[in-house]
């Protein structure tokens, strides 16, 4: 399983993401390669579907599953549901439990 958690330079909710990510994988007993991927232009947001800083993706998924329905793609923080810039708890463990085609 790759997890890639996308993020612009200086993010506050980057490094609590991935360590929240790697405790959660942990708790449940997964192995996970885990990438951390700057993204640093505009145009790589619009390439990337960048949603904002932090953004989690499981095997190329985003763990939001009303990601694909936003197309505001640039250099912003991410707000999810609930928890303002982190990524909720049981969003990231429904995505790693999810079945994945391998990356």
């Amino acid at each position: 399983m790759q997890v890639e958690i996308l993020y612009f330079e200086g993010c506050p909710h980057h490094a609590p993401t991935v360590g929240r990510v790697k405790q959660i994988a942990a708790d449940m007993g997964l192995t996970v390669a885990m990438r951390e991927v700057p993204i640093t232009t505009p145009e790589e947001a619009q390439q990337r579907r960048f949603l904002g800083s932090p953004t989690v993706l499981v095997n190329g998924v985003d763990i939001d599953p009303d990601a694909q329905q936003h197309t505001s793609y640039g250099l912003s923080c991410r707000v999810y549901p609930g928890v303002a810039g982190l990524p909720p708890d049981d969003m990231i463990r429904a995505a790693l439990q999810a079945p994945h085609p391998p990356a």
